[in-house]
């Protein structure tokens, strides 16, 4: 693999965050992907999203396993910890990670072929276990680097660029995300990062597992007529469930007002945002009305892109298992070996 590393200096007039970084801080080395390649907008958003939510570049660990989604993080948050795992085992080596240190900000990023094939059972594990993390699939429902065969999320019916017609069912990772339990469930669309970077804020500060499928064209080898994971069809077919946005943490603003009516509220920016209170609306802290949703608009042809669920009661693995709050990397002898009275009272309540 190439790395190509980019020029140290920065234009002067870059604005920098309250940390005194830029959004260059947050970039990472050259890509070596096709150009056009949804990966790289989705590399764009990362940067974004961290550069907005002001985090220290050296609190964040990226993990990948194999594929051209794996090679991204090296594209992104160059100051950050890494680590390439090998192919589909991604998820468990975060999972451990987190147990040891969970100080840190752990972002998952793998593709359709890493976690729908190979990486399904780790997957499927790490978003039932509530693993404190955001996980990011890069979906171009093709295997690019070994030239174009069908992945697992590849739609039935759907035609590769030789004209081949899959006859197989394909995996809807959201759907299976949010019958596994995960807490933040989310789906976009590389090519509007209006709606993407709001959705990678909000999965970064969910705590929880935070789950995005991001659909991500392929330029080689699906992005032609027939597939269903092109840039045309997506944007043809694409029904945006809301309008994504993600304020930082400052005093609650309420208002109470009766469904029907449309009240001005001033935000912490000081725009003023229209409420407009509907009888029937789009509920995502509803997970079996997001299933059913879900389902409704498969049969339409149609991709649903947005918040689709949000726990807002979430708690992650080490509230479940009930950790301590200190991180367990940082225990000494005198916290792991509490001595010969502490086994004998924790023997005698087996008993």
């Amino acid at each position: 693999m190439t790395y190509i590393t980019k020029p140290q200096l920065h234009h002067p007039k870059l604005v920098a965050n309250s940390l005194g970084y830029t959004r260059r801080d947050y970039e990472g080395s050259v890509s070596t992907l096709c150009a056009g390649c949804g990966h790289d907008s989705i590399s764009a958003a990362i940067i974004q999203a961290c550069y907005e939510l002001e985090l220290p570049p050296h609190r964040l660990a990226k993990l990948s396993g194999i594929g051209c989604s794996s090679k991204t993080p090296d594209y992104f948050l160059g100051a950050s910890h890494g680590f390439n795992t090998v192919h589909g085992r991604m998820p468990s080596v975060l999972t451990g990670a987190n147990l040891a240190n969970r100080d840190l900000i752990y972002l998952g990023v793998s593709g359709d072929g890493d976690s729908a094939s190979i990486g399904f059972g780790q997957f499927a594990h790490a978003i039932r276990r509530g693993v404190n993390m955001l996980y990011i699939v890069e979906n171009n429902g093709v295997y690019g680097l070994t030239k174009g065969q069908f992945s697992a999320t590849s739609d039935k019916g759907s035609k590769s660029k030789k004209g081949v017609v899959n006859h197989d069912s394909g995996i809807d990772l959201v759907s299976v995300a949010l019958q596994l339990g995960a807490t933040f469930v989310g789906r976009s669309f590389s090519g509007d990062k209006a709606q993407l970077i709001p959705l990678i804020k909000a999965g970064l500060a969910h705590q929880g597992a935070a789950f995005i499928d991001c659909v991500s064209p392929c330029v080689q080898f699906n992005n032609h007529v027939g597939s269903t994971k092109s840039y045309d069809y997506v944007r043809e077919h694409n029904e945006a469930v809301n309008r994504m946005d993600v304020i930082v943490p400052r005093d609650e603003i309420q208002v109470d007002y009766a469904p029907g009516k449309t009240v001005p509220v001033t935000q912490h920016d000081g725009s003023i945002l229209q409420l407009h209170k509907l009888a029937e609306h789009y509920d995502p802290s509803d997970r079996v009305g997001a299933q059913a949703y879900l389902a409704e608009r498969q049969t339409l042809g149609e991709i649903v892109t947005g918040l689709l669920f949000l726990d807002p009661e979430a708690r992650d693995m080490h509230a479940h298992l009930d950790t301590i709050d200190a991180p367990l990397n940082t225990l000494t002898e005198r916290e792991l070996t509490p001595g010969a009275a502490a086994l004998a009272k924790l023997n005698a309540s087996l008993r």
